[in-house]
């Protein structure tokens, strides 16, 4: 805050009266008083105006009475009133400021307009012109100037109050994106857990009913293997009823799990979509995709569509985007950039998403980190998806399909 602004703060009141009270002292010492310095009375009016400014300065209103009483009294005994004119005018000032209701503020005012009239009983017409425009300076600056400051002060307030609304918002809606985001992974991931538990039940129960002469025991582990993937699927389904959501699942976002063979056809078809909606995509996607994890091949999939929408709508139908995937070492590195030319087009392709935030979660909570921002003339999103775990298991080849040596 600079020191204009310090000058007029309400927390500041007190020094603000201790600046004009010095200033008073300078005028009554070596202010033109003609030959002679300032007389008793005018002393006798002026210190009490001081004191009495300081002791009620958190008091507008009743610093107001009391200033105005010594300005009557200054206009009946002294010649020079400048000092408790002042100390009125200022008084109007700090009223005008701090007060709660306006009608304070407007009745202060008349009062102290009341007092300079009187100066102006009995005196000639002239005189009585040039003493109603010396009311604009003594009642209608201090008015205005408070008004100013207050208004000012309102307008900060509100602006403060906006941001401040502004930014609860906002994290409400980050908040409500990640959890959305993560109710879309929670589908996705039941989807990849249904098909593997459905292949262990169906394998199961081909070797059940091809395996005839079993012995009784291993029948019975056989029927219970059966009967407890049967039961997660139940619960799957059951759990996966209040995941999905219809007012929640966006009718165009396909929340389906994918083979990971098919990864790279899914991700040729988001390009075809982006095509379609007038962006120039140029893909470089690594073959070796088809072998990654479902998991890890659904979050790769679901980026590219997010990202591509984002180059649709922000950059435009002029725009030139390149994706770029690959595998190393069981890494995912992958990447959208643009040059950010052109206007957005009117059909605008899907990603199912919540932006950034919805990819930075996603990411997150495959131990990766998503970084995005400008990068010359364009846009770039990229991330390293790191390879799973020791925990992670690769899934079983169907049914049917034997199992390597």
């Amino acid at each position: 805050m600079s020191w204009v602004g310090r000058l007029f703060d309400a927390r500041d009141t007190l020094a603000r009266i201790l600046l004009l009270d010095l200033s008073g002292v300078g005028y009554l010492v070596f202010g033109p008083h003609g030959s002679s310095a300032a007389t008793g009375t005018q002393w006798a009016l002026a210190i009490p105006a001081f004191l009495l400014a300081l002791l009620c300065h958190r008091r507008p209103l009743l610093n107001l009475l009391i200033q105005s009483a010594l300005l009557v009294a200054a206009l009946v005994l002294v010649d020079d009133v400048v000092i408790n004119q002042v100390g009125a005018s200022w008084a109007l000032l700090e009223l005008t400021m701090r007060a709660t209701r306006p009608r304070t503020v407007w009745l202060g005012a008349g009062l102290l307009a009341a007092v300079d009239l009187t100066d102006l009983i009995g005196v000639p017409v002239r005189a009585a012109f040039t003493g109603l425009f010396g009311l604009a300076v003594t009642v209608g600056l201090p008015l205005l100037l408070g008004l100013v400051v207050r208004t000012t002060r309102e307008l900060g307030r509100q602006a403060e109050e906006r941001a401040e609304a502004e930014r609860r918002r906002r994290e409400s809606e980050t908040r409500a994106a990640r959890a959305d985001e993560r109710g879309a992974i929670a589908r996705e991931l039941h989807d990849v857990l249904a098909h593997h538990v459905a292949s262990m039940v169906l394998r199961v129960g081909v070797a059940r009913h091809v395996l005839a002469d079993l012995d009784p025991r291993v029948g019975e582990v056989f029927d219970d293997v059966h009967a407890t993937g049967t039961a997660a699927l139940t619960d799957l389904r059951r759990l996966v009823a209040v995941l999905r959501d219809p007012d929640g699942v966006r009718g165009d976002a396909a929340l389906t799990a994918i083979e990971p063979s098919a990864l790279p056809a899914a991700l040729g078809a988001a390009v075809d979509r982006a095509r379609q909606a007038g962006v120039v995509v140029e893909a470089d996607v690594d073959p070796a995709v088809g072998t990654l994890d479902a998991v890890r091949g659904q979050a790769v999939l679901r980026l590219t569509q997010e990202a591509l929408t984002n180059v649709a709508k922000h950059a435009g139908a002029a725009a030139l985007a390149r994706l770029t995937v690959s595998v190393d070492d069981g890494a995912v590195h992958w990447a959208v950039t643009d040059d950010g030319r052109g206007a957005a087009p009117a059909g605008v392709p899907s990603g199912g998403g919540h932006g950034l935030v919805g990819m930075r979660e996603r990411v997150e909570v495959l131990g990766g980190r998503l970084e995005a921002g400008p990068t010359g003339s364009g846009w770039r999103v990229r991330t390293v998806l790191p390879p799973p775990g020791p925990a992670h298991h690769t899934p079983r080849p169907r049914a049917g399909t034997p199992e390597p040596a």
